[in-house]
Parts: C-alpha cells; sequence; structure tokens
C-alpha cells in the first residue's frame, strides 16, 4: 500500500512538473520560430514555417546590437558581484561562525534584516545620486552585492559550523596566520557551498530586472532581461522576436542548473543537516 502511494505521488508530481516548467518552455520555443502574424494568435500551434535563423538574426541585430551590449553588461555585473558576494559572505560566515564577539549580534541582526526587510528604491536612488553612482555599473554591482549578501552569509555560516574546529586549531599550531587559515584551510573545504552560491547567486543576478530597471536606467547600460522592450510597445508587440528574445536569455541560466543542479543540492542540504 505504502509503495502504490509512493508511486502516485512521485507520477503526479512528474506530470505537474512537466506542466509547470516543460510546456511554457515549449510554448516559448514554439512561438518563437513562427512568423509574426501566427505568433500574434498566442496559441500551442505548430508553425506554417520555422523562421528561427531569421528571428534569431533579427532580435540579435535590433538596435544596434543591443542584445549583445546587454549580454556584456549582465555578465560583468554578475561575475563581479558573485566573487565579491563569495569572498566576503565566506570571510563573514567564518567569523560569525567561529570567532563570534561581543559585535556578533548587531552583525547576526543586520543579517536577518537583510533577509526580511524589503529594499526601499527611493531612498536607495537617493544615496547613489549622492555618491556619483547612479546609472552605472559599479553602482549597479553594489546594489546587487548588498541585496544578496544576507543569504550568502548564512548558507557560509551553517557549512562552517559542520566543519570540525580541529582542522583551525591544528593549523595554527603548524603556524598558520589568520588569512592563511581561511584562504588555504577553510575555503577549499566550502567548495560544495561555493558551487551553490555561486550558481544560485549568478542565476539571480543575470535574471534580475527590477533593479536594472530602478538603478541602471539608459541605453548603454541595458541588461539582458530590459532588452525585452525592444518588442513591446503601446500599440503593437511583435511576439515571435518577444518570445525569441526571451528563449536566448532563458537558455544560459537553464543550461547552469541543468549541469550543477547536484551541486546545488548538495551545497544547501550538507549545511542545513549537519548544522
Amino acid at each position: 500500500m505504502n509503495g502504490n502511494r509512493k508511486y502516485w505521488i512521485g507520477g503526479t508530481a512528474i506530470v505537474a512538473s512537466f506542466f509547470v516548467f516543460v510546456v511554457p518552455f515549449l510554448f516559448i520555443a514554439l512561438t518563437a520560430v513562427k512568423n509574426r502574424p501566427e505568433s500574434s494568435q498566442l496559441d500551442f500551434s505548430w508553425p506554417s514555417e520555422f523562421r528561427f535563423v531569421e528571428n534569431f538574426i533579427e532580435v540579435v541585430s535590433a538596435r544596434d546590437y543591443m542584445l549583445v551590449t546587454a549580454f556584456i553588461n549582465s555578465a560583468l555585473i554578475t561575475t563581479i558581484s558573485v566573487t565579491f558576494l563569495v569572498v566576503f559572505g565566506a570571510m563573514v560566515g567564518f567569523v560569525l561562525q567561529r570567532h563570534p564577539g561581543r559585535w556578533a549580534p548587531a552583525v547576526n541582526f543586520l543579517v536577518l534584516a537583510g533577509l526580511i526587510i524589503p529594499p526601499a528604491v527611493v531612498p536607495t536612488i537617493w544615496v547613489l545620486q549622492s555618491l556619483g553612482l547612479f546609472k552605472t555599473l559599479h553602482g549597479m554591482i553594489l546594489i546587487q552585492i548588498a541585496y544578496h549578501i544576507s543569504f550568502v552569509i548564512v548558507l557560509f555560516r551553517a557549512f562552517v559550523a559542520t566543519i570540525p574546529r580541529e582542522i583551525d586549531e591544528a593549523a595554527i599550531i603548524d603556524g598558520a596566520r589568520p588569512f592563511d587559515l581561511f584562504f588555504r584551510v577553510i575555503l577549499p573545504l566550502l567548495k560544495p557551498v561555493v558551487v551553490t552560491n555561486v550558481v544560485v547567486q549568478s542565476v539571480t543576478i543575470f535574471n534580475d530586472f527590477t533593479n536594472p530597471l530602478y538603478y541602471l536606467p539608459g541605453r548603454e547600460n541595458v541588461t539582458v532581461q530590459l532588452t525585452l522592450y525592444n518588442f513591446i510597445s503601446l500599440y503593437e508587440t511583435s511576439y515571435n522576436l518577444l518570445f525569441m528574445n526571451i528563449l536566448l536569455i532563458t537558455i544560459p541560466p537553464l543550461l547552469v542548473f541543468i549541469f550543477f543542479n547536484r551541486q546545488i543540492v548538495a551545497g544547501m542540504t550538507a549545511g542545513a543537516v549537519k548544522g
């Protein structure tokens, strides 16, 4: 009886996942290869002719190859932000777990506040304008770091708790200085949670739409999600080009999740279960 119940639950989960994730992706792919009249119907029908190459070239070359500029900007923001998030998050998580001082309660409160309190857009824009960072890529990088650092610290701190303190003591006895202890001993042991943070934060930042919309206006600073406006207007929308654009900016994060799915699960569950 229990075996049949697990079988039906698993089958139901598979079917539900198919309709939730696979069917929308197939709809996007089919619409992306249609011509403009057929795509405007927004139905789940087979195209009369496949226009993948034509639509692909038109999307990439639209508005002086804005999509190429957007991919470069998004790649820069994602790479630099994730690098700082991993390094700083690992260092803060290690210190909070191993050497909590009198400032630890205040830091823990700030980390928790960063997870709970939503960001305030207007005051943030005012601060960025005061510092001369509004409408700049490095200002956007600082925004991404500030908005995601709390989650990264929580994961690293939970995983550091699974590492025996004897390893720290042995390294100190051997003459390891604080930076040597962290970068040469502790950080290599954090590989599972490092991979988890890199993948999760990369996909999140790369797919971010609202923050670049608020803090990074301007054609030269466009990111991949904002290129969707190229094919949407008040009076008409080129749905075939819009869905081709969606397909192009969806494939990189999708491939990352497919290839690193096991590492993501391992990194998140190891710190949660053992901690």
